[in-house]
């Protein structure tokens, strides 16, 4: 499938891209040719592919939960500008 050079410039449009007639021209026969090469993979016979969600084999490599000490209150809030007790205030962001 080739790309126009309108739909490379909506596409841009979409992505806040401002592109100048070098990057225009170089992005349309990029994307054309990513398009091509996905229209060949849609040609290909899956039939047979057993429905996967993922390509490959991953094990879970979280580590076990274990309980460990933390920072005490007065430690973990030592540098609050404006503390009191086990809470502190910030200014507010209202943009």
């Amino acid at each position: 499938m080739k790309l126009s050079r309108d739909q490379v410039l909506h596409i841009a449009e979409l992505a806040k891209l401002d592109l100048s007639e070098e990057e225009i021209s170089l992005f349309t026969e990029q994307l054309s040719d990513i398009l091509a090469y996905f229209e060949h993979l849609n040609t290909l016979d899956t039939s047979d592919l057993p429905p996967t969600a993922q390509a490959i084999y991953q094990r879970n490599v979280m580590r076990s939960d274990q309980v460990i000490a933390s920072l005490a209150v007065d430690e973990a809030l030592a540098n609050a500008p404006q503390r009191k007790g086990q809470q502190f205030k910030v200014n507010p962001i209202l943009d």
